[in-house]
């Protein structure tokens, strides 16, 4: 089994090397001293969530408040390429934190929830803020439960007006579509840059939304012949990506 990873920040890791030691303590160290109850010997991660890392032991537990780790391994994630961008309309419920929770574990790399014409749920004010702070410690959770390095950056609410400069600059940029003409498992990928992932709500893309879509270069693929809930979607469509770009072998 893989040795369960724990976030601490970057200065924590910058210029350790093998054989140094680092405490973890705060809310982790709480987490892995009094929770996981983790003993002197046993394997643990370090991680900043941006791509640096370090493999170590435990060699000492300070009740249950710390530990300190002996580096064996320091790792450097070099940043994804291409890198896959999942815009995800706000589903309704808990699904949004299904969605990212399981994009996490793919593989994705950016999260932007969208607020979508057809969306239900609406994130506006204090209610807004709260959901996006539920995204972001998903993610970061998720990140954790994966085993990453390198968890996903989840980005501000935004709309279809605001997605426009996005797309135009992405290496792809495709609308999730059940009647899309092309199929997304045998699009044209790049080697470098973003490929775009536009997510609908359970609603659908509306007309003036792919208009506007595809007026700023980006064009309706379709996944398969059944239509998937909008909190599986980018899943699926990431993880088929993830596996054409050749980052899973």
């Amino acid at each position: 089994m893989t040795a369960p990873v724990f976030v601490v920040e970057t200065s924590r890791l910058t210029g350790v090397s093998v054989g140094d030691v680092v405490r973890l303590d705060g809310p982790e160290g709480r987490h892995a001293a009094a929770v996981k109850r983790l003993e002197p010997g046993e394997a643990v991660t370090l991680a900043d969530g941006l791509g640096l890392g370090a493999d170590g032991t435990v060699t000492t537990v300070h009740g249950k408040d710390a530990l300190d780790v002996t580096v064996a391994t320091v790792r450097q994630e070099p940043e994804p390429a291409p890198r896959i961008v999942v815009v995800q309309a706000l589903p309704k419920g808990d699904r949004g934190e299904l969605a990212v929770e399981t994009m996490t574990e793919v593989g994705v790399d950016v999260v932007i929830p969208w607020a979508a014409s057809r969306c239900i749920t609406q994130w506006k004010g204090e209610r807004g803020a709260k959901a996006l702070a539920k995204w972001r410690a998903t993610a970061r959770e998720a990140g954790k439960q994966s085993r990453r390095l390198r968890f996903p950056e989840v980005r501000e609410l935004m709309t279809t007006r605001r997605l426009a400069p996005l797309l135009a600059s992405a290496s792809l940029a495709a609308v999730l579509h059940e009647e899309g003409a092309e199929p997304l498992a045998s699009a044209s990928l790049p080697d470098t840059g973003d490929i775009v992932l536009i997510v609908g709500p359970e609603g659908g893309v509306s007309p003036d939304e792919l208009a506007a879509f595809a007026e700023a270069g980006a064009k309706p693929y379709r996944l398969g012949p059944s239509v998937l809930r909008t909190s599986t979607a980018g899943v699926a469509a990431g993880a088929l990506l993830l596996g054409r770009t050749g980052r899973w072998s």
